[in-house]
């Protein structure tokens, strides 16, 4: 008995706190914290020197075009990490897709790695070597997938307060929304962690698949521009082919983890979106949002915990998302990645949504209304209830959804 009062008595604070921080927002706060800047793409407000410096580093390293003398490639999407993460601003999203195929054989699931899976290197540095000794070619989908996916690209912007929350709020979270009852209850992904040898929590990325932002640093380095590093040291094979890796020009760890700590630097001091100017429409939007369900899956208020950076130090913010797997149904991609099923997807954090103009992981949506009424699986009751609203009071979600 003991023990059942302190479980509800965990869950009213949760519910206490995430109210307060609804309340902040309707009040005139703009729901997000006070070290947040005005414009996107901007650090901290408050850091260190050191910290700035390590910001602008970072932010260098962000931006470089690497090539084949770095050891761009042989087969990679974009030479930049700014030709993908640029709207509204560096460390932004962007339109541009990637391709992800497999196959599931047996209703086992096949990332086809032997054929170049699951991602897709839509690039390749060409010729090689005097004379051209050998011509690396873009990857393609090969006949044996049959599952083609596309992913959209995601701003990364205060992505830095997502890494500082520890591994025990999000399955808190977890642990809170099963004990509701209502079928619409997330689940961690743990995965491997490389640095800490063990698994934790993945919070990054469409299925939560990756733990920490040093990792998610190390893996888009080697799978979008072919940037060997220490955690990740072996070159993609062009279409599953190893035996082409021989006429690399460059072979070997391209960076010993220096571009990798600065990047990561540079994401963990990336602020923010702040919230957009308040509305009549948008306050009243929020209350809809809440009552129809939305914010079930898109928390809007977590808290980090302890960091020896005081911008990430016990901060609460509002990503608008528990960054746990759901059962989506038909808007699943069908890809498994760590301990997600092909229906499970993390739920999309909203902030920074004025910025986004295509939605859900494909961008299959190009407005609001299309992404909401394309929800299934544990979105199905939010779904049904936003569309048995009126028009008006869909107009006020949107405009609520618009405001962050």
């Amino acid at each position: 008995m003991k023990r059942f009062s302190i479980v509800v008595f965990c869950i009213s604070i949760a519910l206490v706190s995430h109210a307060q921080g609804r309340r902040r927002a309707v009040d005139g706060n703009t729901g997000i914290t006070q070290t947040v800047p005005q414009f996107p793409g901007t650090p901290f407000a408050g850091l260190t020197a050191a910290q700035t410096t390590s910001f602008n580093a970072g932010r260098g390293q962000f931006l470089r075009v690497w090539n084949n003398i770095d050891g761009l490639g042989p087969v990679f999407n974009e030479r930049a990490c700014t030709d993908c993460h640029n709207a509204p601003a560096a460390g932004g999203g962007s339109v541009r897709n990637v391709t992800r195929f497999a196959t599931r054989t047996g209703g086992v699931f096949d990332p086809l790695t032997s054929l170049g899976g699951s991602l897709m290197q839509d690039r390749a540095i060409g010729g090689t070597g005097p004379g051209t000794q050998h011509n690396f070619l873009p990857e393609h989908v090969p006949p044996q997938a049959t599952i083609v996916v596309q992913r959209r690209t995601t701003p990364l912007f205060g992505l830095g307060l997502v890494d500082a929350t520890p591994d025990s709020v999000f399955v808190t979270l977890a642990a809170l929304q099963a004990a509701r009852g209502d079928g619409v209850a997330g689940r961690v992904n743990m995965t491997d962690n490389l640095r800490a040898g063990t698994k934790t929590v993945g919070r990054f990325g469409w299925k939560a698949q990756v733990p920490t932002l040093v990792q998610f640093s190390g893996d888009a380095l080697l799978n979008e521009l072919g940037i060997t590093t220490p955690d990740f040291p072996s070159e993609n094979c062009p279409q599953g082919n190893c035996a082409e890796l021989v006429f690399s020009p460059v072979s070997g760890i391209n960076d010993p983890g220096i571009a990798v700590t600065t990047i990561t630097n540079y994401m963990m001091l990336l602020a923010a979106p702040n919230r957009g100017p308040s509305t009549a429409d948008s306050i009243a939007g929020e209350q809809i949002f809440e009552s129809i369900g939305c914010s079930e899956c898109h928390v809007g208020t977590l808290t980090t915990g302890s960091n020896t950076i005081a911008a990430l130090d016990h901060q609460t913010y509002h990503p608008y998302s528990d960054f746990l797997l759901h059962d989506m149904g038909a808007l699943g991609d069908d890809l498994e990645m760590a301990s997600s099923t092909g229906a499970e997807m993390r739920t999309e954090p909203l902030w920074g949504l004025r910025f986004v103009t295509r939605y859900l992981h494909d961008g299959r949506a190009t407005t609001l209304d299309e992404a909401i009424l394309a929800h299934a699986g544990q979105g199905v009751a939010a779904r049904d209830r936003y569309n048995a609203l009126t028009a008006n009071a869909k107009a006020q979600l949107t405009a609520f959804l618009r405001s962050l």
